[in-house]
């Protein structure tokens, strides 16, 4: 297809194929070089009923389910706009919380084997059962579906400020419990705080780099700091609401007169009961998410406690899979949108009334994830970002999990990581070759790319120290 270049790292897809909208694509050429599936599934989202404005792709692009991972697409939920949950994909409210220690990485040095061996005993992964905490019973799942992070709090998983630096203050409005299924209820009851695996991790890191002195400080970041990166989302009870709902929506899109270039597009219209249930059941997830991350954090602040002292503060908590209701202007008007957001970070302005008052003025703080052994980021949103400010979410791979694994050997990902200095934790290092770099894109060519396009700005640059994983 082609791809015509408006503007720096800023690509269009003119409409074609049934395409309602363009495709917007911010990129480099390098960063495309192995993109042509993806952009076909940008193509595909565009012809999505009620879809405004464009189908937009950020810099990490990559093949998905249904939407590319990476993908950004708004429908106007008051005329005839769709929600898809391929749009949002499996691991509903996948996504990034930053904690900062009062230590620097000098003073933890002595203490980091000893670090890294209690978070390995403390912090359940791999694909099966296991967590931090199992509630005791339906009822409290349902209070955790419903309040997230807040029920994880009120049990004494945390402190009060937790809540003020978590995206929806630590929960999402409207969630509808009575929209989960049973299979999902009890894949969730068994893996509350727990990673899980493939690339989500819990990092110790240090600030190696601050790009806004003013910012990073109001974030609660200075150079040479000690981080803890977590990365994960609601585990199997999100996968398996997604495969509920995508199977219900697409036995009922006959019925609206929908149809889609990509059955993995199953969607209805958000106000339809089958996209209100679909909601309510992802805002329950994405409550779970929240609450995972959570108590995966108070087991750090545990083990961070025991053997140093140092005390960890939330930065921020955000997801970056996930579809709010929001309120957007699109040819001059303001309208209520279902926004999906797939692999990709909300990055609301300064002055954004839904941010934390204290540090609203500078953005949202939107944390991204960098690949094993390479470097992670602290951005933050900027005024007239586009794609409904959304920005990128990570790395985004170039191999399959299969390719990576037999590009290199445990022991060869062994020895490079201690020649790093990082000190690894994995379930099983087999495990971890699938996670090798070279599967991945160019972290700091994505976050400028991303910078450069104008859909966020650099606040600091963090470097692994040890790296626990499933």
């Amino acid at each position: 297809m082609e791809l015509v270049e408006e503007g720096p790292f800023r690509y269009r897809i003119d409409p074609h194929e049934g395409m309602r909208v363009p495709g917007i694509v911010f990129a480099s050429r390098e960063l495309l070089a192995d993109a042509e599936q993806s952009l076909e599934q940008v193509v595909h989202v565009a012809a999505l009923p009620g879809i405004v404005a464009a189908s937009y792709a950020m810099p990490d692009i990559h093949w998905g389910y249904g939407f590319p991972i990476g993908g950004v697409a708004a429908t106007d939920a008051d005329d005839g706009g769709v929600v898809s949950p391929g749009g949002v994909g499996f691991d509903i409210s996948c996504g990034v919380r930053l904690l900062a220690a009062d230590c620097d990485g000098e003073a933890l040095r002595p203490a980091l084997a000893e670090i890294m061996d209690g978070l390995d005993r403390a912090i359940p992964r791999g694909a099966g059962p296991g967590g931090v905490w199992r509630p005791d019973g339906a009822g409290e799942l349902e209070r955790l579906l419903a309040e997230g992070s807040r029920f994880a709090v009120e049990r004494g998983y945390g402190e009060e400020r937790d809540l003020l630096r978590c995206e929806d203050g630590g929960a999402v409005a409207d969630a509808d419990a009575t929209q989960v299924g049973q299979r999902a209820r009890e894949r969730g009851l068994v893996q509350v705080g727990s990673l899980g695996s493939a690339n989500h991790f819990l990092e110790v890191q240090q600030v190696s780099d601050v790009y806004d002195d003013t910012t990073a400080a109001a974030f609660g970041l200075a150079p040479g700091q000690v981080c803890v990166m977590i990365h994960c989302g609601s585990r199997g009870l999100g996968h398996q609401i997604c495969t509920d709902h995508v199977r219900l929506m697409d036995r009922a899109m006959a019925r609206y007169g929908i149809t889609v270039p990509d059955r993995q597009l199953a969607c209805t219209p958000v106000d339809s009961p089958e996209g209100r249930a679909y909601l309510g059941a992802m805002a329950a997830a994405a409550n779970y998410g929240r609450a995972n991350r959570q108590l995966l954090s108070d087991a750090a602040r545990e083990v961070f406690r025991r053997a140093t002292g140092a005390r960890l503060s939330l930065v921020y908590d955000v997801s970056h899979n996930l579809a709010k209701i929001e309120t957007h202007e699109v040819d001059g008007v303001r309208r209520q949108l279902c926004v999906h957001r797939k692999g990709a970070t909300r990055a609301f302005p300064p002055g954004h009334p839904e941010l934390p008052e204290d540090i609203r003025e500078f953005g949202q703080p939107v944390l991204i994830p960098g690949t094993l052994g390479t470097a992670s980021y602290a951005l933050a949103g900027v005024a007239g970002g586009g794609a409904f400010y959304s920005t990128c979410h990570g790395a985004g791979r170039t191999m399959s999990r299969h390719q990576a694994a037999r590009s290199i050997t445990g022991s060869q990902l062994r020895a490079r990581l201690r020649q790093a200095g990082i000190a690894a934790r994995p379930k099983s290092w087999r495990g971890l070759t699938e996670e090798t770099p070279e599967a991945y894109k160019d972290v700091d060519a994505v976050v400028a790319v991303s910078e450069g396009a104008g859909l966020c700005r650099r606040i600091a640059r963090l470097v692994p120290l040890g790296v626990v994983k499933g």
